[in-house]
């Protein structure tokens, strides 16, 4: 017997937003399957895009090689998506314990940004996820995915009644009813999705907002990233200002603009398009650049130049995430087909060295560090194709299958190549 190490799956469609489950389906938490489910979104340019939840065609395909008659993973329901899904994303592990005042225990929730921010709910009966199912399952068996909510808010620098587009969105673990969103109107908006409102809405940039997340562990900050090359922190108690913990270097030889927009406009800059945290240590963040083939990571203590900078990449870099363990392991993918690891725990000073906790708000600039250049990643997969996305999975525990053999436990990252899925064991 071998554990498998790598899966596949071939959407339909072409695959752009996509997340592994945080948490195994409530009440199936001993069954290796349902911690092997993906939400995926389509990328095509018309208004029939979709979003589906994919999961193991059969729980034997972790464990024998040679299982191949069918796709490691099947369609378990689709619905409807319209325009593109910019960002997917599962609840955070933390919402199964959550008092929601509208959803059921036996449901799971999911949103997807795009014109709107929606909240997505879905149910899978117990018995026909245990069951073996055989090629493309309809959504009649015992899987359902329905629209909880849509939400796109009055904007507030545009006069039109619907919100302008949304970029991005990151939900809160601690408060799994908060989710932030940006959007290219300059704007970022906090949304209490249990109450369907808006809990306030900000111009965060000077021009659209490409990614947003919140500070690990806080209910107050969040960092967004955008256009203008900046990485901004806002702490909701205190909205009157933001702090700009980054800048991209204003590119050389420019020449002036003829008519300058506002005397405060910055110059034309590189967009910095995704930001993550750490979530073993916070005080560590990663992003990229738009068309930059290096991914910059940056220490809240020392704001203003990147504390590491990843040079392995040799085509833009499209994604990264971060692993939810304490490894400090970053993954990073692109137009280069590649998906690199980088193991960042030696390079990153002891929290304890500098106690920041989330309540204390950003704490002040430690000008004395020198900027490392990381050339080596730990691992590196070759695509077929470029590599748009990718997800991480939770740690995943070794389990017990109904033919006497167990998984190997271990995290998986997932990876998004035109209508190709690769799940690969970390």
């Amino acid at each position: 017997m071998t554990q498998t190490t790598s899966l596949q799956y071939e959407a339909p469609w072409p695959v752009y937003a996509l997340d592994w489950c945080k948490s195994a389906a409530p009440g199936q938490t001993l069954r290796p399957r349902s911690a092997f489910r993906l939400g995926i979104a389509s990328l095509t340019e018309d208004y029939r895009n979709r979003i589906a939840i994919v999961g193991l065609q059969d729980e034997r395909v972790l464990v024998e090689d040679d299982y191949t008659e069918y796709p490691d993973f099947v369609t378990l329901v689709e619905a409807q998506h319209g325009y593109p899904a910019t960002r997917l994303q599962w609840q955070p592990s933390t919402a199964n314990s959550f008092a929601w005042s509208q959803k059921a225990a036996s449901t799971e929730l999911l949103a997807t940004t795009g014109d709107a921010l929606r909240v997505w709910e879905y149910s899978s009966d117990g018995s026909a996820a245990v069951g073996s199912y055989v090629g493309r399952q309809s959504s009649g068996g015992g899987h359902k995915l329905t629209l909880k909510t849509a939400l796109s808010g009055q904007s507030k620098v545009q006069n039109n009644n619907t919100g302008a587009p949304l970029t991005s969105f990151s939900w809160n673990e601690k408060s799994p009813s908060l989710i932030v969103t940006s959007s290219i109107d300059t704007t970022c908006t906090v949304w209490n999705i249990d109450t369907s409102t808006a809990i306030t809405q900000l111009i965060a940039h000077d021009r659209e907002v490409y990614d947003v997340a919140w500070l690990p562990g806080s209910t107050d900050i969040f960092v967004s990233v955008g256009a203008d090359g900046s990485l901004r922190a806002f702490d909701l108690r205190s909205l009157e200002h933001s702090t700009i913990l980054y800048e991209t270097p204003a590119p050389k030889n420019v020449p002036p603009p003829r008519a300058s927009p506002s005397s405060t406009a910055r110059p034309p800059t590189s967009p910095l398009l995704r930001i993550a945290f750490n979530p073993a240590d916070s005080n560590y963040m990663s992003t990229f650049h738009m068309d930059g083939t290096d991914v910059q990571i940056l220490d809240m203590r020392s704001p203003g130049q990147p504390v590491m900078e990843l040079k392995a990449h040799r085509a833009q870099v499209n994604a990264l995430g971060w692993s939810s363990t304490d490894s400090q392991l970053l993954a990073t993918a692109g137009d280069d087909c590649q998906l690199l690891l980088w193991d960042l725990a030696p390079h990153t000073q002891a929290a304890a060295a500098s106690p920041r906790t989330a309540s204390t708000g950003l704490s002040s600039p430690r000008p004395d560090v020198k900027k490392r250049v990381l050339t080596d990643p730990v691992m590196a997969y070759t695509g077929a194709a470029e590599i748009a996305n990718l997800a991480w999975s939770p740690q995943i525990a070794s389990m017990a299958m109904n033919t006497g053999h167990s998984t190997a436990p271990g995290e998986w990252i997932a990876v998004a190549m035109g209508k190709s899925i690769k799940a690969l064991k970390v």
